[in-house]
C-alpha cells in the first residue's frame, strides 16, 4: 500500500530533523577541529611519541565522524530527491514498496529488507583489502 500524505509528511519531517542535527554536529566539529587540547598534544615540545599518536588518532577520529555525518546528509538529500520524484519508498532492486516500519526506522533506506540482506551478502567484503 502506498504511503499516505500524512506518512510522507512525517517521514519528510524526520529527514529534515536528522539533517539539521547532522549539519549542526558537523559545523560544531569543524569549529572545534582546531581544539586546543589536540594542538597541545601534537605540538608539545619535547614531543612525546605517545602524545603525538593520541593527538593524531583524535584528529583522525574527528574527521571520520565528520565524514560519516556528511555521507548521511548526502543520503538524506537523495531521499528528498526521491520524495520529489515520487520514487521514495520503492526498493531500487525489486521495485516493491518498502514497509512503513522500515522507513520509520531508516528513512533513507533504498532497499526492502530481503534485497538489503542480499546486497550485504554480495558486497560484504567489497571494501576489505586483500593481500
Amino acid at each position: 500500500m502506498p504511503l499516505s500524505p500524512n506518512q510522507v509528511a512525517a517521514l519528510r519531517a524526520a529527514l529534515d530533523q536528522r539533517q539539521e542535527l547532522l549539519l549542526s554536529e558537523v559545523r560544531a566539529a569543524l569549529e572545534h577541529s582546531e581544539n586546543q587540547q589536540y594542538i597541545e598534544l601534537i605540538d608539545r615540545v619535547p614531543a612525546d611519541i605517545g602524545d603525538q599518536s593520541v593527538g593524531d588518532m583524535l584528529a583522525d577520529l574527528n574527521l571520520a565522524i565528520i565524514d560519516r555525518h556528511i555521507e548521511e546528509v548526502r543520503a538524506i538529500d537523495a531521499a528528498r530527491l526521491r520524495l520529489r520524484q515520487g520514487s521514495y519508498g520503492i526498493c531500487i532492486d525489486c521495485g516493491q514498496e518498502l514497509e512503513l516500519a522500515r522507513l520509520s526506522a531508516y528513512p533513507t533506506a533504498l532497499r526492502c529488507v530481503p534485497c538489503q540482506e542480499q546486497h550485504e551478502r554480495t558486497y560484504a567484503h567489497a571494501g576489505t583489502p586483500k593481500l
